[in-house]
């Protein structure tokens, strides 16, 4: 199998992981998201601090990062609790594909914290995904039914992109994959640790099984979707993640009766395919280099 081939295979796996863990946060009922939260970080904070053990990474934070793990953190932190509540009040898969425009997001925060030049294909792949998620946030339709849970999961997309971004900026600076992921996943622990104490909700043996599932499929797609990106560039394999959509929307049919209308599949379409064209506009352009 070609490098690129097993790129492709790992993302599209880092897809399913992440659809089975929004579906298990789903399934733990209603239970606050900060909660939801601190359980599925928690588990990730454990598989991550065996990864660095395993390889011998030292646990401490490389001199002159402080600043852009914490960004990452904080942002990462809040696209969580925003993809969370998202997932409890929306259809999964819309939910997964607010959450999927952080890709652009992470461009258009890439052009302002990193001051890379945005090119007018690219800004145009841009506004294209935004007016697309437009059809799943319906401004002024059921306002609190639809609109404010969508807003908050557009919002949710916001804080993953401009995480992404810090992510490529720690790369710069040699930190690992292994250690951003740690560093993160403790943060959002000790953060959601003081709502848990203080608004703890108890919970069913079956909502705990379903958090804890919850934080084993995000360690999955964590560690696949890196070990994707270490075979193949972003720019051969990231169309392959939205394969998300599809894999959220058969799970909300088969477990949760879902099934999303024809305004969320018009605005599906068009972030796919705003995401189609610049996978293409990126392989044109490195054909050219």
């Amino acid at each position: 199998m070609s490098q690129k081939n097993k790129g492709i295979l790992l993302i599209i796996s880092s897809a399913f992981f992440f659809a089975l863990m929004n579906m298990m946060v789903r399934l733990s009922g209603d239970l606050p998201s900060m909660e939801k939260s601190f359980f599925r970080n928690f588990v990730a904070m454990f598989f991550s601090f065996f990864m660095l053990k395993r390889s011998g990474t030292p646990i401490r934070v490389p001199k002159g990062s402080l600043k852009p793990l914490l960004m990452r953190s904080v942002c990462g932190t809040v696209g969580i609790l925003c993809n969370y509540y998202a997932i409890d009040h929306l259809m999964l898969a819309d939910a997964s594909i607010l959450n999927k425009l952080s890709p652009f997001f992470a461009i258009l925060f890439s052009y302002i914290l990193l001051k890379e030049k945005i090119h007018p294909f690219a800004a145009g792949c841009v506004i294209t995904a935004f007016i697309g998620s437009l059809f799943i946030i319906r401004p002024g339709l059921g306002m609190f039914t639809t609109t404010f849970p969508a807003f908050i999961g557009f919002l949710g997309g916001l804080g993953v992109g401009i995480a992404y971004t810090y992510v490529r900026i720690l790369g710069t600076h040699g930190v690992k994959g292994p250690f951003i992921v740690f560093f993160f996943s403790t943060f959002s622990c000790l953060v959601t640790l003081p709502y848990l104490i203080l608004d703890f909700h108890p919970m069913s043996l079956a909502q705990l099984g379903c958090l804890l599932l919850a934080g084993l499929f995000a360690s999955g797609g964590q560690f696949t979707i890196t070990a994707a990106y270490t075979y193949a560039p972003a720019r051969d394999i990231s169309i392959y993640d939205y394969s998300q959509i599809l894999f959220s929307t058969a799970l909300g049919y088969l477990f949760l009766d879902q099934i999303p209308d024809y305004l969320s599949f018009i605005g599906y379409g068009i972030i796919i395919l705003a995401s189609f064209a610049m996978f293409l506009f990126n392989q044109r352009k490195a054909a050219t280099q």
